[in-house]
């Protein structure tokens, strides 16, 4: 029974290994420039992961065999354990999973904590039940003030984020439910949530954040390729999360230009 046991394990393992280890890529194709240090660390984290599922697999398919029942089999005694195992154990987990994270906060901590640079693109969006809003400050640079009295979500656009028109920052302001970028251009980003928590993720930028309700959180990313890219909400907010997905299309900036200049007619 136990190398029946040990047999079953093992296969379990090595199937299971081999099925993920032969799809060649769990992510689209990464186009940002913080893409490639986030696929190395998922990477890296996915072999070693790997790594201490076989052995432990392993293990404990032989352990089941080795100390299976036997009719030379002496009576059960109960063990107290190696206290040098579990002290050793204990530390290299601390260690491997301590260390994975340091190495993965370097990206985390420029694209949250470090500022963006001069002459990015800035871009607010707003994240209710269950659409995506994508405001851009106009020729004057300045958002507009909003007011929560003022959110209308079947109006739609300026009225669903409740931007106040007799502000005269607001005057020129542009709210779209597509979000536009240009290509090889930082971009500023100010995340807010009129209702619930909501997380604004694009999988080919390896972006992802949580919008919530009272705050606006400040990130930056770099798109390097044009193209459409979809928008996913990662939190479960409601009924209709299923449905909260949105685009973000990746042009030319002589192509942003003109459909900043377009929209801007748009509201005279």
């Amino acid at each position: 029974m136990g190398l029946a046991i040990l047999v079953l394990i093992w296969l379990i393992t090595f199937f299971s290994t081999y099925f993920f280890a032969a799809k060649t890529w769990w992510l689209p194709r990464g186009v940002s420039t913080s893409a490639p240090w986030i696929d190395h660390q998922f990477a890296l984290t996915f072999v070693l992961m790997g790594i201490v599922f076989v052995v432990a697999q392993v293990s404990l398919g032989y352990l089941v065999w080795k100390y299976r029942a036997r009719p030379s089999s002496g009576p059960v005694r109960y063990s107290h354990g190696n206290t040098t195992l579990e002290i050793l154990w204990t530390a290299l987990t601390a260690i491997l999973f301590i260390g994975l994270n340091l190495m993965g906060s370097n990206v985390w901590a420029h694209e949250r904590f470090e500022p963006a640079k001069a002459g990015s693109v800035p871009v607010e969006v707003t994240g209710m039940q269950f659409a995506w809003y994508f405001r851009y400050p106009g020729a004057d640079g300045k958002f507009g003030q909003t007011d929560p009295k003022l959110i209308d979500p079947s109006s739609g656009n300026e009225a669903a984020i409740g931007l106040n028109t007799s502000d005269p920052a607001a005057k020129d302001d542009i709210v779209a439910g597509t979000m536009f970028l240009p290509v090889n251009r930082e971009v500023d980003l100010t995340l807010r949530a009129v209702d619930v928590i909501h997380s604004f993720f694009v999988p080919s930028f390896r972006f992802k954040q949580d919008a919530v309700p009272g705050l606006a959180i400040r990130m930056h990313f770099t798109p390097t390729e044009v193209g459409d890219y979809e928008i996913a909400c990662a939190e479960l907010c409601g009924l209709g999360h299923y449905k909260m997905h949105g685009m973000v299309k990746v042009v030319s900036q002589e192509d942003f230009d003109r459909w900043l200049a377009q929209r801007e007619a748009d509201k005279q």
